[in-house]
């Protein structure tokens, strides 16, 4: 292959990569800019969050009371229909001989008026009025083998059979709302479920068409001061489109502020232009270099009286063709990649080509790269002097076409040299994330649902636990310890300031919290049994300590919470019960096993499958009727930062794709400048010069462009990832070293690429490269 076929290869394979990766993300894009809106009147669907003023702040919070829906439907005459529902939960089906968990959710009367998902049979609305189930197309076909189940029986907990109202479709991926089955709300509903103090459930309302959002946000200040009891009256509801939800999820001082997963949708379209930017680049400056080929076609064109515009009009058509060609590789790439772009990033991204959607982003992805590819080169060429090229004299090596050359060059690499500083700092700070020392140790603990019949024998499976070799130590807890969020500001303490508000993170737990999770203690005890009364005790951690003046002398000191008035018998040492993103908060310990969702079991180590298998004995004893599920800790805890991972993941795959397609651009330089100074390489040669001595000619002016676009790039790269790494409370340290490496990769790779070409032009024998020319 001669050098210009291999360049014309690469400026083609380049630039497939570029749109490939470029489609890639867009169909990432589209589809998370797509969720909720799918739903009929989108627009009039808002979820409802409360507002709290905070100490001059102002919290808000996602979940709502239990009355708020009730309150909002009768008080405000904006709102068409009020729905709540509550946090997904697994419950036990059976029909038949079937025995399975399923995930759902249980939603007041007006549901699914609100979220109107499409019906297979029967009437959803309707089936909730009745207190019937309403199921998936997935569970119907599941369990009934049709989506004809209307009528039908299925025991849910192994406690009561509900008849089956409506089946709906199976709901998107892309909704934010997630669920296989529908009960009516008052199924399960409790008298704390009742009170204005309990903020635990979601809340939704479709406005009437045309409704004005400011007079209904006015409105809506009202429902407190007229429904709920004095102290919670400064609290007020304020309404987010449910097409937000998803990508808006920060907010600050009562008002969002234009944060969350939108921030990984701007940082994966900057990647995605980027690279497209580069692989363009690539090609016009490999077109520009190439001109001399046909520069005399150009002069014999115009002295035959072309004109420019129909030059560039030519030039302009044969990029968009080099461009078709690409897309077409692109579409094949994209089709091979999809499939571990999806898993890589859970996903169910489809190239459907028989959306129109998908062609209109092709053939706008297509025009637009045509134009931007195309354009410099074009015009070039087009500018070709017929007398000075006829006199042998193209042009394409004056300062002007060269300075522009070098300076496609120096952008290419300082997007390569950005991508890659970013590469290196996202995933620092993720391993950063996957190795801190939380305070607590997630290592060798699983933790087991508790349900059906553990809730009434919580004590005496934990004895029974406690009983095996295996397990080290155990513990119910009502939350997951890396996951607390349940907040309150009931705290009490003798002279407690009349105006401090406080918010506490609060959770129910039995015996050996702190042994089952490595937890140390800095002041007093955990939670024991030799200690009748621990049940009208608390167990607080550091930051609840010192919230309350007491870092020094915390234990035996008397607290009101939830149980009532008790004394401090235990200081734990703070650990994160959050995600990295927040700083740890106080945390108060409340003992009540029976009001427990989960048992934590600390695994000794090296016997877990012996362990898990004693363990999943005693829990079939115990409740035969479920079957036995348990899940790892650690497990847990990744899951907290998935996007984080994902982000990485990208940055990383797309980074090193970035640097691969700016070498490819400077392999086709370096091969096509050998291959224009052919003769001078080879008088050279004759003349003496050694090996050593060419290849510094062909590399030096070439390694200099690499160094100034890293001076570029690396003052940007600094700030975007100093902006990224400031959504979390605890970051590494990444320091100088990601610079220095990237800076040493990149020279590397790029004298790697330099000198190959270098290499083989100053071997090539003189006499036959001076008798070609």
């Amino acid at each position: 292959m001669t050098r210009n076929k291999l360049t014309g290869f690469i400026n083609v394979f380049g630039l497939a990569i570029g749109l490939s990766c470029s489609l890639l993300i867009w169909l990432w894009v589209s589809d998370e800019l797509s969720y909720n809106r799918f739903l009929p009147g989108v627009k009039d669907i808002y979820e409802v969050h409360v507002n709290a003023p905070f100490n001059g702040d102002t919290v808000t919070m996602t979940a709502c009371p239990g009355p708020m829906a009730e309150a909002i439907q009768n008080a405000i005459p904006q709102v068409e229909q009020a729905t709540k529902m509550t946090f997904p939960a697994d419950v036990l089906f059976r029909i038949g001989e079937k025995t399975l968990k399923e995930k759902g959710t249980c939603a007041s009367d007006g549901f699914f008026r609100v979220f109107p998902f499409k019906t297979i049979e029967g009437n959803a609305d309707q089936a909730i009025a009745r207190r019937e189930i309403v199921i998936t197309r997935k569970l119907a076909e599941k369990y009934f083998g049709t989506t004809e189940a209307v009528g039908k029986s299925i025991r849910v907990n192994n406690a009561k059979d509900y008849r089956v109202g409506a089946v709906i479709e199976n709901i998107p991926h892309n909704s934010t709302i997630q669920f296989d089955w529908v009960i009516n709300f008052k199924e399960q509903e409790e008298d704390w479920m009742k009170t204005w103090g309990n903020i635990s459930f979601f809340t939704y309302v479709r406005l009437k068409p045309h409704a004005d959002l400011v007079s209904t946000a006015r409105a809506l200040r009202s429902i407190y001061p007229k429904f709920a009891p004095e102290g919670f009256r400064p609290n007020y509801p304020t309404l987010q489109s449910i097409t937000d939800v998803y990508l808006y999820a920060d907010y600050k001082n009562g008002k969002p502020t234009g944060r969350g997963r939108i921030e990984y949708v701007k940082v994966f379209l900057a990647i995605a232009i980027f690279i497209l930017l580069i692989a363009c680049m690539n090609f016009m400056n490999l077109a520009t270099a190439r001109a001399s080929l046909r520069a005399k076609e150009i002069g014999i064109r115009k002295v035959s009286g072309a004109g420019k515009a129909s030059l560039v009009g030519q030039f302009m058509v044969e990029s968009l063709l080099t461009c078709l060609l690409a897309s077409l590789l692109s579409l094949g790439l994209t089709s091979l990649l999809l499939p571990a772009f999806n898993q890589v990033f859970d996903k169910q991204i489809e190239l459907n080509f028989f959306r129109p959607m998908l062609w209109i982003s092709i053939i706008v992805l297509l025009g637009l790269t045509s134009i931007i590819a195309g354009s410099y080169p074009s015009v070039i060429l087009a500018s070709f002097k017929p007398i000075r090229i006829l006199k042998g004299n193209t042009g394409t090596q004056s300062g002007n076409a060269a300075s522009v050359r070098k300076g496609l060059v120096i952008v290419q690499f300082a997007l390569s040299a950005f991508l890659i500083v970013g590469m290196l700092a996202v995933s620092n700070q993720v391993n950063y994330i996957q190795h801190k020392n939380l305070g607590f140790d997630k290592e060798h603990v699983i933790y087991v649902p508790v349900e059906g019949e553990l809730y009434k024998k919580i004590d005496a499976y934990q004895t029974e636990l406690n009983k095996l070799a295996n397990v080290e130590a155990s513990d119910p807890v009502n939350q997951l310890p890396m996951d607390l969020n349940s907040t309150s500001g009931d705290l009490s303490w003798p002279n407690k300031p009349a105006n401090l508000q406080t918010e506490i993170v609060a959770t129910w737990t039995g015996y050996g919290f702190a042994k089952t999770l490595g937890i140390p203690m800095t002041e007093g005890r955990d939670f024991s049994k030799d200690f009748a009364g621990d049940s009208l005790s608390y167990v607080i951690n550091e930051s609840a300590a010192k919230m309350m003046g007491m870092e020094h002398h915390a234990v035996g000191s008397q607290v009101k919470f939830w149980n009532g008035n008790g004394k401090i018998i235990g200081v734990m040492k703070d650990f994160h019960i959050a995600s990295l993103h927040t700083p740890i908060k106080p945390l108060i310990l409340c003992l009540q096993p029976a009001n427990t969702s989960y048992m934590m079991i600390r695994l000794r180590g090296g016997r877990t499958k012996e362990a898990l298998e004693s363990i999943r004995k005693i829990s079939a004893e115990f409740n035969p009727v479920y079957p036995f599920e348990y899940h790892f800790a650690d497990e847990a805890y990744e899951q907290m930062y998935k996007s984080e991972t994902q982000v990485s993941a990208l940055v990383k795959y797309f980074g090193l794709l970035a640097i691969v397609i700016s070498c490819m651009g400077l392999f086709g330089m370096v091969a096509f400048s050998a291959e224009r100074r052919t003769k001078e390489i080879g008088i050279r040669k004759v003349l003496g010069s050694s090996v050593a001595g060419i290849v510094r000619l062909l590399s030096v002016e070439s390694l200099w462009t690499i160094i100034l676009s890293m001076a570029i790039a690396f003052p940007l790269a600094y700030w975007a990832v100093d902006e990224w790494l400031a959504s979390f409370a605890y970051r590494s340290s990444g320091g100088i070293w990601i610079f220095i490496f990237t800076a040493l990769l990149m020279l590397f790779v790029s004298c790697l690429t330099i000198g190959i070409q270098a290499i083989k032009a100053a071997v090539a024998n003189p006499v036959k490269s001076l008798r070609t020319e």
